[in-house]
């Protein structure tokens, strides 16, 4: 066996050098991944939750019970801008997920503090975050209640009845496991669609698809079928050992369930679609794949709440469809909802599949020409 030659060793290591700098995308991806990952992680991770849309039901519609709305929104924690006008409006808002808690003041409550006695106030929170949920009783009610109290009536009068919908134990299981259903499915599909048309340019048979009279769009949907069904068949995996194994009740409609999930499917096989068009190589793709993968997990609130992020950061949050699909999942499973109240989700779910569809057809169709 032959010494080590240091000539050797440095002519591998220049060639090296050589190929990674002729590879400009992966090498510019080298150095703004870290940077992207650190301005998204940056501001995105954060636990602390403040602004939580909550709405009103003020039956009583007094100088007092404006008082009591009038603290809340002198706090860093709610943001009751949001004003029904019946129970049942309430309970629309809380199911579509557009309010997080709900304050309730009955109609006798100025009466009954003019008369010394205890009015009751109830305080609706949805428990499909526990994070939230918990941030609500702990850090915002007693607050409310105490501030309340000491300034106008110096004794604690109030009786502040709070009630958790939807996760009333709170438990963090029946939040994160739908998420991590969507979670699973999204990054399966997606790494591996993300090879598919790159893999065939490295082989070099994709010239053999460039000489039949294929087009763009059947081959793109030719190459989506064996990975719809491993996408969906992932789905019924992750959807049958959440319920067996970690006991997560399904509270709506299971078809569909399995009919928007057959819809993120889809959406999440474009990603990978798109990303194996502009790639060149397996590597890039990859790294693309990463470059996706990775943010969503922040952006799409699987992990931390959406409403504790900024503006910007909760606005790129709207690009990623898992941020929609967590959205369905959490709302069929646990609050047991249907059509009426994720339209706005499924419609988006559907143009965006519509709209990467087409950028994935249009980027491939100037590679075969």
């Amino acid at each position: 066996m032959r010494g080590f030659s240091a000539r050797r060793f440095f002519a591998i290591a220049k060639k090296e050098f050589i190929q990674i700098k002729r590879d400009k995308a992966s090498f510019v991806l080298a150095f703004v991944a870290p940077f992207i990952m650190l301005m998204l992680f940056g501001y995105a991770v954060k636990m602390d939750i403040e602004n939580v849309v909550i709405g009103v039901l003020d039956m009583s519609n007094t100088l007092e019970s404006r008082e009591i709305i009038r603290k809340l929104q002198n706090t860093r924690y709610f943001k009751p801008n949001l004003f029904a006008q019946n129970q049942k409006e309430i309970d629309e808002w809380l199911d579509s997920g557009k309010i997080k808690a709900a304050l309730i003041i009955p109609s006798d409550f100025s009466t009954k503090l003019k008369q010394k006695r205890s009015p009751q106030i109830l305080f609706i929170v949805d428990g499909t975050d526990p994070t939230i949920a918990k941030t609500v009783f702990t850090s915002g009610i007693l607050t409310i209640q105490n501030m309340y109290n000491q300034s106008i009536l110096n004794k604690p009068f109030i009786d502040l009845r709070t009630r958790v919908k939807y996760n009333p134990s709170m438990k963090s299981e029946l939040f994160t496991i739908p998420g991590l259903m969507g979670l699973i499915m999204q990054n399966i599909t997606i790494i591996l669609t993300a090879f598919a048309i790159v893999r065939e340019r490295e082989k070099g048979t994709i010239e053999q698809l460039i000489v039949t009279p294929i087009k763009s769009i059947e081959l793109i949907l030719g190459k989506l079928v064996p990975y719809i069904f491993l996408g969906f068949g992932d789905f019924l995996v992750a959807l049958l050992f959440g319920v067996a194994w970690f006991k997560v009740p399904v509270r709506g409609s299971i078809l569909l369930l399995l009919l928007f999930g057959l819809e993120f499917v889809l959406c999440a096989l474009m990603i990978g679609m798109l990303i194996s068009s502009i790639s060149k190589t397996q590597l890039q793709a990859m790294q693309l794949a990463l470059l996706f993968l990775l943010p969503s997990v922040l952006l799409s609130g699987f992990m931390f709440p959406r409403e504790a992020m900024p503006s910007v950061i909760k606005f790129l949050g709207n690009f990623v469809p898992l941020t929609y699909f967590l959205v369905i999942l959490r709302g069929i499973v646990l609050k047991g909802v249907g059509v009426g109240q994720l339209w706005e989700e499924v419609l988006v779910l559907v143009l965006l599949g519509i709209f990467l569809l087409l950028v994935s057809v249009k980027k491939f169709s100037k590679k075969l020409d």
